[in-house]
């Protein structure tokens, strides 16, 4: 397989460290690397296979070398900013922000589910929500056998998901001290908020979810509501995920769509106490699917809790993945 040259901006956050790591774990084929931050980042070393790297200040002349792939964590208003340059060099820019995921020219990819849509990128594709990955994932392949007719969301997510700030929070506030980053305390709490509220009375996040779906799953007839909520766990979001069919179906086709989806793990044994849980699922790459059960007040419907780790399948390593996809096609 070709080698790429490869950036990272974003490289000294969260999201941008487990980059490095994931692409370090699946051996993805580097020549280059170019690591870029903040100012206030630039100069400090990042181990990355047996070589220490420096980071360098993200600036406009940035991108003007030979760079194949870069992926982006910095923020939404960065990628604005510098996704555009990247791609004016010729780079072709994976995004984590929200910030192209509903453009309408841009690609938004769970390479599990619609894999083909990075055939028509014009240089950027987005990396979908962390909570709307892990929820496609099971929704495609259940789409595909039963036509899905409504899908209602509650997640339940974890503080990484809002950075360093969320975590801080989290340990903080068991010690009893002020919370900084939420309006509120975390710790023993759920807060029903993530994101800006919108004029229409949801959040953020919770349209993220809802728009996101339809978008990847090429279907905007798609009945979708949800409630988003930041719990204190440190990594792995949970949603318990509610639908409703246009088909008839046994309990029993579920469990067998499922278990042959790539990229699911099904555990779902109650007899022994066997479900996802995020404590679980942290530091993997898969999507968790348990109690499954058919929903009784409806004619088609079914209930299940979908479990992920948010950093990495829910970006990281989602992300790699679609860079995987890209290098097969450079």
């Amino acid at each position: 397989m070709k080698k790429a040259n490869v950036a990272i901006v974003g490289a000294t956050g969260m999201v941008g460290r487990t980059f490095l790591k994931v692409l370090e774990e699946r051996k993805f084929p580097i020549n280059e690397l170019y690591l870029f931050a903040s100012q206030k980042s630039a100069g400090s070393k990042i181990e990355f296979g047996g070589a220490d790297y420096t980071v360098e200040e993200l600036n406009e002349t940035s991108f003007e070398r030979d760079i194949d792939i870069a992926l982006f964590s910095a923020g939404g208003e960065i990628s604005k900013k510098f996704a555009p340059i990247a791609k004016e060099n010729g780079v072709i820019v994976v995004d984590n922000s929200s910030a192209w995921r509903m453009d309408q020219d841009v690609p938004l990819v769970v390479p599990e589910v619609n894999p083909s849509d990075i055939d028509w990128n014009k240089g950027i594709i987005s990396n979908p929500n962390c909570s709307t990955i892990q929820a496609v994932l099971p929704l495609k392949e259940l789409h595909d056998k039963f036509n899905i007719k409504r899908v209602i969301y509650s997640t339940y997510q974890a503080v990484s998901g809002s950075g360093v700030g969320g975590i801080m929070d989290l340990e903080n506030g068991v010690k009893g001290m002020q919370n900084k980053k939420y309006p509120h305390q975390i710790a023993f709490n759920c807060i029903p908020h993530i994101d800006v509220f919108m004029d229409n009375g949801y959040t953020k996040e919770e349209m993220k979810m809802i728009e996101e779906t339809k978008k990847i799953m090429n279907d905007n007839d798609l009945k979708i509501t949800a409630t988003t909520v930041r719990v204190p766990v440190k990594y792995g979001h949970s949603i318990s995920v509610n639908i409703e069919f246009e088909k008839p179906f046994e309990i029993s086709e579920i469990y067998s769509a499922l278990d042959n989806t790539n990229g699911i793990i099904v555990q779902d044994d109650i007899e022994h106490d066997v479900y996802p849980m995020p404590i679980n699922a942290e530091g993997t790459d898969e999507v968790y699917v348990g109690r499954i059960r058919r929903d009784f007040s409806v004619e088609n419907g079914i209930n299940m809790w979908v479990v992920a780790d948010n950093i990495r399948k829910g970006a990281a390593t989602n992300t790699v993945q679609i860079a995987e996809l890209l290098l097969k096609k450079l």
